[in-house]
């Protein structure tokens, strides 16, 4: 045997060896590893000091977070996560703090205080302006009004083909596919977008003024008059 057939050997049974010794665990060993990787205790908190942890989540995260989830990760009730929501929102709404919260239905984000827009620009890069047309309003304003509707409702109501308005509203992030009907084809039903109350300053569609029979009737006139300059 040479040196090389020597050292493969050697090498086979160190692997050998690894092989058990990475398997071969007591029920003790076993319950100490996996103790070793649960999670860290959540110390008990007081009013001041849980106000701070939603802070610090919402923070941290950037974006909407459900009201259930900072319950249930701070073993609070959804009721006392509003209670201090409010406590911080009446802290961020004097003039020395420069963010404020916003609600998305049942869900809360740190923003920042749009009077600081142009400061902020200076610094971060300008966002690529979106153009909603009267084509793209439309069409968003059938959809906040008759979620969740498909294309093909979207398409009777306006009188044509609307395949431009929805794609760009996607593009946009304002609406959203939220599911299929439940009907031959199964056609996609869209819905607005937290993105859309982000954009247009409301915590929940609910907050949407009242359309009535004349608006609507504007709408179909338009569509048409759309239809004829296509012709």
């Amino acid at each position: 045997m040479n040196f090389e057939d020597m050292e493969l050997e050697n090498t086979n049974a160190e692997a050998s060896e690894d092989v058990v010794s990475e398997t071969d665990f007591s029920e003790d060993e076993e319950n100490q590893l996996s103790f070793a990787v649960e999670e860290p205790e959540v110390p008990k908190l007081d009013y001041t000091e849980s106000c701070s942890a939603i802070e610090a989540i919402l923070f941290t995260m950037g974006q909407a977070v459900e009201i259930s989830v900072l319950a249930q990760a701070l073993d609070l009730t959804e009721k006392e996560v509003r209670a201090r929501l409010n406590s911080l929102q009446e802290d961020y709404l004097t003039p020395r703090c420069g963010i404020m919260l916003v609600y998305f239905e049942d869900k809360v984000q740190l923003c920042t205080k749009k009077e600081f827009y142009p400061f902020l620009i200076r610094i971060a890069a300008t966002p690529r302006k979106q153009v909603l047309t009267e084509v793209m309003l439309e069409t968003l304003s059938i959809i906040a009004y008759k979620q969740p509707v498909t294309k093909g409702d979207i398409e009777r109501i306006r009188g044509v083909k609307s395949d431009f308005g929805v794609n760009k509203l996607l593009e946009y992030g304002l609406i959203e596919e939220v599911g299929r009907l439940d009907a031959p084809g199964r056609p996609v039903l869209f819905a607005t977008s937290e993105e859309f109350l982000r954009r247009f300053g409301m915590s929940s569609t609910d907050k949407l003024p009242h359309m009535d029979e004349e608006q609507i009737e504007s709408i179909k006139e338009e569509a048409e008059e759309e239809i004829e300059v296509k012709i």
